[in-house]
């Protein structure tokens, strides 16, 4: 599914609910109304209402637009719901509803107040089939449930809700009831299924915690119900029940069973699973997870049985999808999951699915979403994730920065996060929060971990740094200045020690992206002593891969016309004139950015006007002596925007440094023209070109240089 497009209805639906607002009316209650003349299909209107369930967009104030006739719904979702009373009856209860989800809605609905607005539309009274009503809340003071005027129920899930004996007796009296899950409420005594054993198909009752009838008269109860063809009496491991044991014991039970769940049982062995099997070759599915069975070679064999086990990924998968809303079986499964897949070398899309689902459903439990987050790592490690949907990796890299929200202080599940985001193809092609994702690595590195950690923040950081617009910047501020200080810490660190290792590379290179465009960063940087650091990485190193990113950093505070007095000094104009002859072409172009810059502006220069001409002539002759600017250097260097060339290339009266700016455009124009030259569009800066074109005076290069940027741009880009 997530390999595939969005489909063209859910684009549709996405649209209209995001545009509510404005397509609806207000009543005078303030609630929405659409418009008189729509009429959505039955399984359109179905499809609406699920997709804002999903997508928490189901309130009192929304579900007021299933009031009217315009959609007519069969299968109604409202899972998780916020939803009054009064709001659920008036929306949804003059429907022709033939199923009906109300799992976990909000506690001012409840469980009487749903059906007895169900029981007030007596068509749904007769046909509604389907009613779950898992974890949802009673009133403490509530009397008896009525079920039975539902008479045309045939499916009913209490799982998880405050229903008692007397409720189980209400509900087996229904007169079309086939499947009944009872699993994790308060019933103790299940004699009362005796009066639904003739039509009773499924029965679900995991964890039935507060069951206190023998095992013989659970099993003669069991023994009665003849038409099952499932049975689920799976239970937590931590419980010790045997019953599962015994029941396996018996022959003369369950002649029609094809689904057996009886994992968390304790005494269980592959023999007795076998025996029980064989005397029932119909058999096609059996639980065994958290339990001593499953591990023969009769279940692999065995054509046309499913088990969810952990006995190997086919049964850690099937135990996945079929528990996925029982916590202890999800976690169980998942520490199975780390085991197998702790050195898979094959790409499981399916897998990270279904890890997926179990972090979605148990939001708040720690052991799920840690396990969880460690076998996404396993999962999508190395080179896995590029065979990933990349839909997929964004729900996971979203779930796993929900987890990090709920439990800020578990340390490990932080690691995790972090680790998944060290990955190339997540941290590049993955759509996530990357705004939350800068915060969280930017504190993160600022904790001072030991050092694997901290190179992976600070590479992170690097390339995250890029990826935030100006606004998220600014937001950003108290990070960005820890983290600054952290960053050049670092780089202090490693200059004193001479260790010219990937850390300083990376912290190097994060420097460089955070002052990009951001004058408050730069500010920080030189009140941070960033400049006095830099010069002795200068007087260290003289590796080009490290002078690279130096001078980059130096670029972009450069380009700040307010701190280029900072930048002015002795030291730094000496490490710049010379690195300007630098034999490799990235750092002595980034060399020349710097003169550029520095020399656009007269003011820092009142007293060293001969230095400052000699520059210039220095950067006239060395511009002029490379080579073509479509040349290749070490790396491309990258431009959020060409807002900090646009007064270099009005300059006229500064020939040298206009030619540096057109020859730094036409590079990177010639190098990656879908980007640079539609950003040339929309910053305007095509009229800039224009005008060197028309200027008599014009530098003879800069007026060849821009006119071969333009014929390139009329050539290839008019589409622009």
């Amino acid at each position: 599914e997530e390999a595939s497009p969005y489909s063209l209805v859910d684009i549709c639906l996405n649209i209209l609910i995001a545009n509510l607002e404005k397509l609806c009316s207000k009543r005078p209650d303030g609630t929405l109304c659409l418009p008189e003349h729509w009429s959505f299909p039955q399984e359109v209107a179905d499809r609406f209402l699920g997709v804002m369930t999903w997508e928490g967009k189901l309130t009192d104030r929304t579900a007021s637009i299933f009031q009217g006739n315009e959609m007519k719904l069969k299968l109604a979702n409202i899972q998780k719901a916020k939803l009054s009373t009064a709001a659920f009856i008036k929306a949804f209860c003059h429907h022709r509803l033939i199923e009906l989800d109300a799992t976990a809605v909000h506690a001012d609905l409840t469980v009487p107040d749903i059906v007895s607005g169900l029981c007030s539309n007596s068509w749904i009274q007769q046909n509604l089939r389907c009613l779950l009503l898992d974890s949802t809340s009673i009133p403490g003071d509530s009397r008896k449930l009525c079920f039975g005027q539902l008479t045309g129920l045939r499916i009913l899930s209490v799982f998880s809700v405050c229903f008692h004996n007397e409720d189980l007796a209400n509900v087996s009296q229904l007169p079309r009831l086939e499947s009944l899950d009872i699993s994790n409420t308060l019933v103790t005594n299940i004699s009362a299924l005796l009066t639904c054993k003739d039509r009773l198909k499924s029965l679900t009752m995991h964890y039935l915690k507060c069951l206190t009838m023998t095992k013989p008269q659970v099993l003669a109860v069991i023994r009665e119900l003849k038409y099952l063809v499932h049975l689920d009496i799976s239970d937590h491991r931590q419980l010790k029940s045997d019953l599962a044991f015994h029941l396996l014991q018996q022959k003369d039970i369950l002649p029609n069973v094809v689904s057996l769940d009886i994992s968390g049982g304790s005494c269980i062995t592959d023999g007795a699973v076998e025996l029980f099997i064989q005397q029932r070759p119909a058999m096609q599915f059996v639980g065994l997870l958290a339990t001593d069975a499953g591990y023969s070679d009769f279940f692999t064999t065995k054509q046309g049985l499913r088990v969810a086990g952990g006995a190997n990924m086919n049964q850690i998968s099937e135990a996945l999808s079929r528990y996925r809303k029982r916590s202890c079986f999800v976690k169980e499964a998942l520490y199975r999951l780390f085991t197998e897949t702790f050195s898979v070398q094959i790409t499981m899309p399916a897998i990270l699915k279904l890890v997926a689902i179990g972090m979605r459903n148990h939001p708040l439990d720690l052991p799920v979403q840690f396990t969880a987050s460690a076998c996404t790592l396993n999962l999508t490690r190395q080179g896995l994730a590029r065979g990933m949907p990349v839909r997929l990796l964004s729900e996971v890299t979203c779930l796993l920065f929900k987890a990090l929200k709920n439990f800020p202080h578990y340390q490990q599940l932080q690691k995790n996060c972090l680790l998944s985001l060290t990955n190339s193809r997540i941290l590049v092609d993955v759509p996530f929060d990357r705004f939350d994702a800068a915060k969280f690595v930017m504190r993160w590195l600022c904790k001072h971990e030991n050092p694997k950690m901290q190179t992976m923040a600070v590479s992170i950081t690097s390339i995250l740094a890029l990826q935030l617009s100006p606004e998220q910047t600014v937001q950003l501020k108290e990070e960005l200045f820890m983290a600054v200080k952290e960053l050049l810490a670092i780089v202090k660190q490693k200059t004193t020690e001479n260790l010219d290792d990937v850390t300083l590379l990376f912290t190097l290179k994060a420097l460089w992206n955070l002052t990009d465009e951001s004058p408050a960063v730069c500010k920080h940087f030189i009140e941070n002593e960033g400049l006095t650091i830099f010069i002795q990485v200068l007087e260290t190193f003289s590796e080009s891969a490290i002078q690279s990113k130096v001078l980059g950093l130096l670029n972009n505070v450069a380009e700040v016309r307010e701190l280029s007095s900072d930048l002015v000094t002795e030291d730094v104009v000496k490490h710049i004139s010379s690195l300007l002859h630098s034999k490799e072409m990235e750092i002595s172009y980034l060399a020349a950015g710097i003169i550029a810059h520095l020399a656009s502006d007269r003011q820092p220069w009142l007293s060293r006007e001969l230095q400052r001409s000699a520059l210039l002539q220095d950067l006239h002759a060395t511009v002029q002596n490379w080579p073509s600017s479509s040349c290749k250097m070490t790396a491309l260097v990258t431009y959020r925007s060409f807002k900090a060339f646009f007064p270099l290339l009005g300059n006229f009266s500064q020939p040298e440094v206009q030619l540096w700016a057109l020859w730094a455009v036409y590079h990177v124009c010639s190098k990656n023209p879908s980007k640079y030259c539609k950003l040339l569009v929309e910053e305007e800066g095509l009229q800039l070109l224009c005008d060197i074109q028309e200027h008599r005076g014009a530098d003879p290069q800069a007026l060849r240089i821009a006119t071969a940027i333009l014929d390139d741009f009329r050539m290839h880009f008019m589409n622009y």
